[in-house]
Order: structure tokens, then C-alpha cells, then sequence
């Protein structure tokens, strides 16, 4: 995945989550709840690294901002 720099996520309210899960429903879900919650990248790629178990994702959110339910 890319590296998160100050920069990045300068602003308050900002955040980085790298998710990780058994299998890629679990990992959809999660990013699926965390979007109704906040204002975030949405559901996005997934990957699986060799050698390694599990599914990897990272999603960025506005804790400050409602997601869909809010709106």
C-alpha cells in the first residue's frame, strides 16, 4: 500500500484505516459500516499479499463529516 505522510491527512478530522480480514465479505463489510457512519473513499480495492492470510484494504474517512445515513 502507499505510504501515509503528514501531509496526507493534515487536516483535523482526517484519518487513514488499513483494514484487514479474513476474506473480502468481511473486509467489504466493515468499509460498508464505517461509510454510513462517515464521509469516506467509499468501498475500494482489496488485496491479498502472498504468503500472508487474510484480505487488505485501506479506506480514508472525515470523522467530522456524516456518511449516508446522516444525509
Amino acid at each position: 500500500m502507499k505510504p501515509i505522510d503528514e501531509q496526507h491527512i493534515a487536516e483535523p478530522g482526517l484519518v487513514v484505516l488499513d483494514i484487514t480480514g479474513g476474506d473480502e465479505d468481511t473486509v467489504r463489510a466493515v468499509m460498508a459500516a464505517l461509510e454510513e457512519r462517515w464521509a469516506t473513499s467509499g468501498i475500494g480495492p482489496m488485496r491479498r499479499d502472498p504468503g500472508e492470510p487474510g484480505v487488505r484494504a485501506r479506506i480514508y474517512a472525515d470523522v467530522l463529516r456524516p456518511g449516508r445515513e446522516a444525509l
